[in-house]
């Protein structure tokens, strides 16, 4: 595969985390979530960077094996330019419902 498609591989790997680690120390409740400004704005620009990473793959890589590429990279549009209409309840969904399968499929892709 092509160095920078792994580079932005690692970057999104990065980000998915980083996002895990905000939610390692404690169940945490999605109104605890809703409530935290910071914990929302650091998962959002994570999503950002993951969305973009997946724009710069795609322009290489069309045909990448990655399920929902189109979703993620309409999910970082949305967050940069819809910011006044991002849901935290899609956030969450995100988070908890499909990053773990982007997670697998770029640590297959990489070999990890």
């Amino acid at each position: 595969m092509d160095d920078k498609i792994n580079v932005w591989l690692y970057d999104i790997l990065n980000s998915i985390l980083e996002i895990e680690s905000f939610f390692l120390e404690e169940i945490i409740e999605f109104e605890l979530y809703e409530r935290d400004l910071k914990t929302k704005r650091a998962v959002e620009r994570n999503i950002e960077i993951i969305g973009e990473a997946m724009t710069r793959i795609l322009r290489v890589e069309p045909d990448i094996a990655l399920t929902n590429t189109r979703q993620i990279v309409d999910t970082r549009n949305r967050i940069i330019h819809g910011y006044d209409t991002v849901s935290d309840e899609i956030i969450w969904s995100i988070v908890f419902q499909h990053l773990p399968l982007l997670k697998s499929e770029i640590e297959n892709l990489l070999g990890e």
